[in-house]
């Protein structure tokens, strides 16, 4: 699996330069999700920027990675970028359980404008459901 991490302060960016994440992909996907969470990554955002499909066992493997992230800090998916993979996560109703940001700088602006809530004591929308 071809990858690319970049560790920042605040958030990890794990690029997946693959074009296909499907069942060959997945486990291994969940297996990296893993060890950046055991690292201590509080904000991952996932760029799909090279993903032109996605099969159910991908998707399984996004949403291991936004219940990793689910309770504290942020899972952020970017980059979905390809018609195939958008209808997916349409038909799948996904777009309302995932944070999905359509850029990269627009996700790390949101995960800077979630720490400052944060440390403010802000509570967001999310949290008062």
């Amino acid at each position: 699996m071809k990858y690319s991490l970049n560790k920042e302060e605040k958030y990890t960016v794990f690029v997946l330069d693959e074009e296909n994440l499907n069942s060959v992909l997945a486990p291994a996907l969940k297996s990296e999700f893993i060890f950046c969470r055991n690292e201590g990554v509080r904000n991952l955002i996932f760029d799909m920027s090279a993903v032109k499909y996605v099969d159910s066992s991908g998707l399984s493997s996004i949403l291991t990675a936004n219940r990793l992230w689910k309770d504290d800090g942020l899972f952020i998916v970017t980059g979905v970028v390809q018609n195939a993979v958008k209808k997916l996560i349409e038909i799948s109703r996904l777009e309302s359980i995932l944070t999905i940001i359509p850029t990269l700088s627009e996700a790390i602006d949101y995960v800077f404008m979630e720490e400052i809530q944060n440390e403010l004591g802000i509570e967001t929308e999310d949290e008062d459901l």
